[in-house]
C-alpha cells in the first residue's frame, strides 16, 4: 500500500512538472480556447452532456478545473443539463469502506474537475453511495432525485440509465471506457440480472450509511463481483461503437477524447448482446 501511494505521488509530481513546462513555453489553454475545442469536437449544445475527465491530460489550463467546467457549461444551451460522476471511492465496490456517504459534503474521488463541479456548480447530487452523479441544468433534479431507491447503482431511476434514455452525449476527456465505462453497466442492468449471462453482482447485497438533507438513512445495494470486474475489456467495444456510429474519437485541449451518443450506444450494445453475446467481458462476442 505504501509503495502504491509513493508511486501515485511520483506520477503526480511528474505530471505537475510537465504542465509547468508547458505553461512556461506559452502552451496555455484558456476558457475561450477550450470552448472552441469542445465545439470542434462536435459537442451538441442541445443534448444533455455527461462528462468523464482526466484534468492532467488536457494540458496546462489557466484557472484549472474552474476553467474546464466553465467551458463545458458555456458550450451547452440553457435547455441542456451537465452531469458528472462523483463517486466517493475509487476502490472496487465490494471493497467500499466509506463509513457514511454525506450527499452534500463527501468529496468526489473521480478527479479534480468533478470535485470542482460538485462543490461549486452542481445544484443536485444523487444519493446512491456507490455511483452518485452531480448535475446542473434544468433536468438536474429529475436526473438525480430517485437514484438511491434503485437496488443497483444503474437501475431505471439512476442518472446513468435516464441519460441514455434522454438521448444525451457522453464525453470522455483524457479517459476511456475501461477507466470510465459506468454507462456500460446501465446497459447490463437494462438487460436484467436474470437474463444477463455473467454473475457480475455478488449475491449478498450491502447496506451503506447515507446522509441526505441532514437525515441519516440506510441504503441497500448490489455490489459488483470483483472476479468479474477484473475481467472487463471495455475498450474492446470502442471499434464496434465507432463502426456503428455511436462513438467518435476526438480531441479536447490536448487530450484524446471519445464523444458518444448514449442512446445509440445502448441500442447497439443491446442488439449486439442479443445477436452475438457482445459484452464488456466478451467484446468480440461469444
Amino acid at each position: 500500500m505504501a509503495l502504491l501511494e509513493w508511486n501515485r505521488r511520483r506520477k503526480k509530481q511528474q505530471q505537475r512538472k510537465k504542465l509547468e513546462e508547458k505553461r512556461a513555453a506559452g502552451a496555455v489553454w484558456t476558457k475561450e480556447k477550450l470552448l472552441a475545442s469542445l465545439k470542434e469536437a462536435g459537442v451538441d449544445p442541445n443534448k444533455d452532456l455527461l462528462v468523464h475527465s482526466a484534468m492532467s491530460k488536457i494540458g496546462y489550463v489557466e484557472g484549472g478545473p474552474a476553467t474546464v467546467v466553465g467551458a463545458l457549461q458555456e458550450v451547452l444551451a440553457p435547455s441542456s443539463t451537465l452531469l458528472m460522476p462523483t463517486s466517493p471511492v475509487v476502490t472496487l465496490q465490494a471493497k467500499h469502506d466509506l463509513a457514511v456517504f454525506d450527499v452534500e459534503n463527501t468529496p468526489s474521488k473521480m478527479g479534480a474537475i468533478t470535485e470542482y463541479f460538485r462543490a461549486n456548480v452542481a445544484t443536485h447530487r444523487s444519493a446512491h453511495p456507490l455511483e452518485p452523479v452531480a448535475a446542473a441544468g434544468p433536468k438536474a433534479k429529475e436526473y438525480t432525485s430517485l437514484h438511491h431507491t434503485d437496488p443497483t447503482s444503474y437501475g431505471k431511476h439512476s442518472p446513468w440509465r435516464k441519460h441514455m434514455e434522454e438521448g444525451g452525449q457522453i464525453l470522455y476527456i483524457g479517459t476511456t471506457l475501461i477507466n470510465s465505462g459506468t454507462s456500460l453497466h446501465a446497459v447490463e442492468d437494462a438487460i436484467g440480472h436474470k437474463d444477463f449471462k455473467f454473475p457480475i453482482y455478488l449475491k449478498e447485497r450491502r447496506t451503506f450509511g447515507v446522509v441526505l438533507g441532514g437525515r441519516k438513512m440506510s441504503i441497500t445495494s448490489t455490489v459488483h463481483n470483483p472476479e468479474w470486474s477484473n475481467k472487463r475489456e471495455c475498450d474492446g467495444l470502442i471499434p464496434l461503437l465507432e463502426r456503428k456510429g455511436g462513438l467518435q474519437r476526438v480531441v479536447v485541449g490536448e487530450a484524446p477524447a471519445l464523444l458518444v451518443d448514449a442512446a445509440k450506444m445502448k441500442s447497439i450494445l443491446l442488439e449486439e448482446y442479443a445477436e452475438r453475446g457482445v459484452t464488456m467481458y466478451t467484446p468480440q462476442g461469444s
